[in-house]
């Protein structure tokens, strides 16, 4: 793969299954399994990483993909975030995390929340571990109204408690 930096952008449609093979790499053991409808229903919501092509071809590769998920009034979650294996310490999901901690404040978002394994990782951006996140009692009732799996993790439901096993809370002020 090539050395040089990666690009972050909003995702498009044509990335979906590119974002679906980087995620089947971790899922279901780190991340959760994400099927190709539910990306692309929630396509908008992702961000890609890129970089030339290595074989010199004119289309960059995605090598890297997360989801910025407004969760609450102030409160967002980085989510599925993933990077080709062959990238690894080439600090692809640290540009990709950067960038989707700035989109969080430019939605207006002062909270951001995290469910890793990758606890290091994650401190150095700032964010740091938590037991319970400070919800209010109607943000509670309308979270756990919510039909997305991702939410009922954030809430630690009993149904999720597979998925959630050995991941750490985490969060960082905006």
């Amino acid at each position: 793969m090539s050395n040089a930096s990666p690009t972050v952008r909003r995702a498009k449609v044509g990335d979906v299954r590119r974002i679906k093979e980087l995620i089947d790499q971790y899922a279901p053991d780190i991340l959760l399994e994400k099927s190709l409808v539910n990306l692309y229903e929630d396509v908008t919501e992702f961000w890609v990483a890129e970089i030339p092509d290595p074989d010199g071809g004119p289309t960059p590769r995605v090598v890297g993909c997360g989801a910025l998920h407004v969760l609450w009034e102030d409160l967002g979650e980085l989510r599925t975030i993933a990077t080709d294996p062959q990238c690894r310490g080439r600090r692809i999901g640290r540009t990709l995390c950067l960038e989707l901690i700035e989109q969080a404040r430019n939605l207006g978002l002062t909270r951001l929340f995290v469910l890793t394994f990758e606890v290091m990782f994650f401190s150095a951006l700032g964010f740091r571990r938590i037991g319970e996140l400070d919800l209010g009692p109607d943000a509670l009732a309308e979270l756990r109204s919510s039909y997305d799996r991702g939410v009922a993790e954030f809430l630690d439901l009993p149904y999720v408690k597979p998925n959630t096993l050995g991941n750490t809370r985490m969060l960082k002020q905006l």
